[in-house]
């Protein structure tokens, strides 16, 4: 198929399913259906087989007719994350259930990786997953699950062998939220919200029909699922000047008094890095719709963080003692999370987590040094198992 004939079957579905007189649910199910939610998908699970670069486009003219989207901004972990990872490594059975209720937002993820012990170091997981019949019975706890508090399925990795390297011990799973033995606490953050939760699991029963990859497998998904998460949070599609860099110019524009030969040197370098950013972001991009998605999304994921804290605290000290000003400390429990959202106050604080969540700095930066640039490994407990072994 072409990319005009492409736009044509748009044009063809949309003539049969007027966004303004089809009810949104249905009109979802519909694009699913066709083929036309993600384009890049095989025919059956929401796609055509077809470039992942076309992707952006086909986005562009739903938009353009009006349809409704998805809700990505709820359901980022789901989209993002749990999607590829299920359609990579689940069987066929799995993506039937799963895939098209997770795409039209009837559905919505959250992730069950970190621990209070194991948040930087994953392998080192204590969650626990016990055979029991065509069951397995899991205990244990997670912390930082952004979304778990509306979240219907969670993806999740426990300990299945505890007498294994602690790479090799762990096992994938997905997790139904509403199930017995699941409780969701609330952990209240710096800016007052309560976007993170942390779960406890005691006695779930997770299905083994709701094991994803083989027995042992876990790290090896796990990474596939961590790749895709840290692209989706520092390698987003973005306009020239989008983002925090948006935000931070507007107000030097709206703020002329403020203005200082300083300010304004800060300004002109942290936009030419993030425009570079962006640029490299394209090119991950590139590289995943070929499917040779690596390591590079760390570094993505790094440079966020760093530009939203930096970029963050030039804003606050452009405006002096209004930018000490916080609006609202109200505990909330809210569903959409926006970086550049709300007051200049809250953007600083919101920012000191992109350095924590999606991976912390630190392990991503050892995963650039390690990985992409070749530098010499920090001792590991289990450091005679290649990098390339550990995910296979």
């Amino acid at each position: 198929m072409t990319i005009d004939e492409l736009r044509q079957r748009i044009a063809d579905f949309l003539a049969r399913n007027d966004p303004a007189r089809t009810e949104r649910l249905e009109f979802l199910r519909a694009r699913y259906d066709a083929g036309l939610a993600w384009v890049h998908f095989p025919e059956g699970h929401g796609g055509l087989g077809l470039p992942q670069a076309w992707q952006f486009e086909v986005d562009e003219l739903f938009h353009e007719a009006g349809a409704p989207d998805n809700n990505p901004q709820v359901n980022g972990i789901g989209l993002g994350m749990a999607a590829p990872t299920i359609l990579a490594f689940g069987t066929e059975e799995q993506k039937q259930r799963f895939l098209r209720p997770l795409w039209t937002g009837e559905e919505i993820w959250c992730q069950l990786f970190s621990e209070p012990g194991a948040g930087s170091d994953l392998a080192g997981l204590a969650t626990r997953a016990v055979r029991d019949g065509q069951d397995w019975v899991v205990n244990g706890q997670k912390v930082w699950t952004s979304g778990a508090h509306y979240a219907r399925f969670a993806i999740l990795v426990a300990r299945t062998d505890p007498d294994a390297p602690k790479h090799r011990g762990l096992t994938y799973f997905l997790c139904d939220m509403t199930d017995p033995g699941v409780e969701v606490r609330p952990l209240r953050q710096i800016t007052g919200e309560a976007e993170f939760n942390e779960v406890f699991l005691n006695d779930v029963r997770i299905p083994d029909g709701h094991r994803l990859g083989e027995l042992g497998e876990g790290w090896k998904v796990a990474t596939a699922t961590l790749n895709n998460e840290r692209v989706a949070i520092g390698g987003r599609a973005a306009p020239r000047e989008g983002g925090m860099v948006g935000v931070v110019s507007r107000t030097w524009r709206e703020n002329p008094d403020r203005r200082t030969p300083e300010l304004h040197d800060r300004l002109l370098r942290l936009w030419v890095e993030a425009e570079v950013a962006r640029l490299a972001g394209q090119q991950v991009r590139q590289k995943l719709a070929k499917g040779r998605l690596g390591p590079e999304g760390a570094a993505m994921k790094v440079t966020f963080a760093r530009l939203n804290q930096q970029l963050s605290g030039l804003e606050v000290e452009l405006l002096g003692e209004q930018g000490l000003r916080y609006s609202d400390w109200t505990m909330v429990r809210p569903e959409r999370v926006d970086f550049t959202g709300r007051d200049a106050g809250y953007r600083y604080l919101r920012a000191k987590g992109n350095s924590i969540e999606g991976g912390t700095s630190e392990i991503l930066r050892n995963i650039v040094a390690e990985r992409v640039l070749g530098l010499p490994a920090e001792p590991r407990a289990d450091k005679d198992i290649p990098w390339k072994d550990l995910e296979k």
